[in-house]
């Protein structure tokens, strides 16, 4: 067993998983600094644009790239039973996944594979007298946990990314890139996709600007009031789980653990309570603005700029104000 960390990625159903790759990377960085090992960069499948300059940025020893047909998105068993070689081969302390919509069925059934510890959902991972823990969200959102990871390990933890912050490392290091070779020949995909998901437009991930709605909008028409703030300000509209949930709109507009990690510069919620589950999935907003009309409601604690009111009389005035002042530049 090693006192290496390794950040593991893939390019997914929604391609490759940045900036959370970098956010992963950052800390799995400071992990291994505490257990005193190295920093590892696993990609599975193609590999992304600029990979050795990453690495090296945020200072990992070595870049290890296993490339087959067989890892493409959607392919869980073949990611498992190949990260599963890898862990027999190399033995690594920690493996560390961005939270991404693809890790989330991969990251449990390799600890379950390796019969060790895992954590979902991590916010940070500490290291006291050589022994991991993980800070993490838990019961859908509505709490934090501090779970002590026992055992020798691979330990799999995945980390709620959007919340971290990436950094370079002070010291760019000179990684090592190795092609892995793992073989996959047995494997068979036992899930097969029919159809794939396809989305159309800009994605919410992406997104400057975000203006989404909750539960108090009261009615299915009154989204339109979210959509024309959102174009008005030149952004996107997206919504939380429970107008997914009821049809308003569909999931890959939605903001959330259970949906899409942003990181807008604006993010508009308009009667959106402030759960956890849906904080998680904009709290790298820069700057958040709530409209909503309990005072208490748990929003509030987030936002920079709150209004208590309506969201379907204060939408329409905030789309009103944004027109005017742009058609009076």
């Amino acid at each position: 067993m090693t006192e290496a960390v390794v950040v593991v990625t893939w390019r997914g159903v929604r391609g490759d998983p940045v900036p959370e790759t970098e956010a992963a990377l950052t800390l799995g960085r400071g992990v291994a600094a505490s257990l005193g090992g190295e920093l590892r960069w696993l990609v599975l499948g193609p590999a992304p644009e600029g990979m050795a300059a990453t690495a090296a940025r945020h200072g990992a020893a070595a870049v290890d790239h296993v490339d087959d047909p067989k890892l493409g998105p959607g392919r869980f068993d073949a990611l498992v039973e190949a990260l599963s070689r890898y862990a027999a081969d190399r033995s690594p302390r920690l493996f560390l996944f961005p939270n991404t919509f693809d890790a989330r069925p991969v990251a449990p059934r390799l600890a379950g594979r390796l019969g060790t510890a895992v954590v979902m959902n991590a916010i940070r991972v500490d290291v006291a007298d050589g022994r991991l823990t993980a800070l993490a969200s838990a019961n859908g959102g509505n709490t934090v946990m501090v779970y002590a990871i026992t055992g020798p390990g691979p330990s799999v933890v995945t980390a709620l990314t959007n919340i971290i912050v990436p950094e370079d490392a002070p010291e760019p290091s000179t990684p090592e890139v190795s092609e892995v070779a793992v073989d996959l020949s047995g494997v068979e995909e036992r899930i097969r996709v029919v159809q794939e998901a396809h989305t159309e437009g800009p994605r919410i991930e992406d997104a400057d600007v975000l203006v989404a709605g909750g539960r108090g909008l009261g009615v299915p028409e009154n989204f339109k009031l979210v959509e024309e703030l959102a174009e008005a300000l030149g952004g996107l509209a997206a919504a939380s789980r429970p107008l997914v949930d009821d049809g308003w709109i569909d999931s890959s507009r939605q903001v959330g653990i259970t949906g899409r990690i942003t990181r807008p510069a604006l993010y508009v919620a308009a009667g959106i309570s402030g759960a956890m589950q849906h904080m998680a999935g904009c709290a790298a907003a820069k700057a958040i603005v709530a409209v909503n009309t309990d005072p208490d409601a748990s929003i509030f604690r987030f936002a920079r700029y709150g209004v208590v009111g309506d969201c379907t009389e204060i939408l329409p005035e905030l789309t009103r104000a944004v027109k005017e002042r742009g058609a009076s530049r």
